[in-house]
């Protein structure tokens, strides 16, 4: 697992997709999380998500006071290196309540960590995020790094 320094790794090199793609290899469908209430395979598709809005899949943001809020009040924890604390509340267009295929899941998570490596920092810097606005490379890797690490910690890998 990489170590978290004062930055995250840079998520547009290939070394950053196949750590992430390793810690995803040590999942199975009956890895325990060690905190929250989703099962892995809910996991694997609610970190889908940002990665399907951040390439255009899925523009379902939230109403436009809450936008502004979170702007306003959100933007920089949400953007910052520091990594994010366990249980904290999802947004209800992350939200996955009903079961997954654990397998195609893993690939697809794989697959939209692939494309956003390959798209690279041209095709981000300055990017519209759904809710935050315009976010430079530095945001988007750590926006995107840190809800996927988030995750896979909150899964022991």
């Amino acid at each position: 697992m990489a170590e978290i320094t004062e930055n995250f790794p840079d998520i547009f090199t290939p070394e950053a997709t196949a750590d992430l793609w390793a810690r995803l290899d040590k999942l199975t469908p009956e890895t325990p999380a060690l905190w929250g209430k989703m099962r892995v395979d809910q996991m694997l598709a609610h970190a889908c998500t940002p990665y399907e809005q951040a390439l255009g899949h899925r523009n379902d943001g939230p109403n436009p006071v809450m936008k502004l809020m979170l702007r306003l009040f959100y933007k920089k924890p949400m953007t910052n290196t520091k990594p994010y604390s366990r249980n904290l509340p999802t947004a209800p267009s992350f939200i996955v309540a009903d079961r997954r295929e654990f397998e195609k899941e893993k690939a697809r998570l794989k697959d939209l960590i692939q494309q956003t490596e390959k798209k690279g920092k041209d095709f981000f810097n300055g990017k519209k995020q759904l809710t935050l606005g315009a976010l430079n490379v530095e945001e988007w890797n750590n926006l995107l790094y840190k809800h996927t690490d988030h995750h896979l910690r909150q899964f022991g890998v």
